[in-house]
């Protein structure tokens, strides 16, 4: 958020409309029943009072094709729920790569975390933040930008996990 890489998270931070949730489970079934359960806390919720969730998992998915692989069954899940126009996923991940893009690129910075998370975001909130963007596509181009010039050293030394 210092950084301001998303330009959304300042007002629902502020207004301490995000949902933490912490899954400790490292069994395939025990992953999914918790995003489940937290995709119906989520949607079953009051905007105001949750506008968007992080899901946090600090165990069992260390290996970033692991949880690319997690990744892919919620999001399919989600579309064969039909809640795409209600729901979309965000990716971060320590080891976060943009896949085509050299390994050592500051670019992958901008989706990495300290522990693997995938944040839901309500489509609705989304739209509303687009349109306060005159070029939404710009934000990406931005934040490789505002990381190329902090400079690796820098950007390592705020993000140590990603090195």
């Amino acid at each position: 958020m210092g950084l301001n890489l998303c330009p959304f998270s300042h007002s629902v931070v502020a207004q301490n409309q995000v949902h933490y949730a912490v899954c400790d489970e490292v069994s395939d079934i025990k992953l999914k029943q918790f995003y489940v359960s937290q995709m119906a806390l989520l949607l079953d919720a009051e905007e105001q009072a949750i506008a968007t969730s992080l899901l946090i998992f600090p165990k069992g998915l260390d290996v970033f094709d692991d949880y690319l692989d997690l990744l892919d069954w919620f999001q399919q899940l989600l579309e064969q729920a039909d809640l795409t126009e209600h729901v979309q996923l965000a990716s971060f991940h320590p080891q976060y790569q943009f896949e085509g893009v050299g390994f050592d690129d500051l670019s992958h910075f901008t989706n990495r975390a300290p522990y693997p998370v995938i944040h839901l975001l309500r489509q609705s909130q989304v739209t509303k933040a687009l349109e306060q963007i005159t070029d939404a596509h710009k934000i990406y181009e931005d934040n490789i930008q505002t990381l190329h010039e902090l400079g690796r050293e820098k950007v390592e030394l705020l993000c140590p996990w990603g090195k």
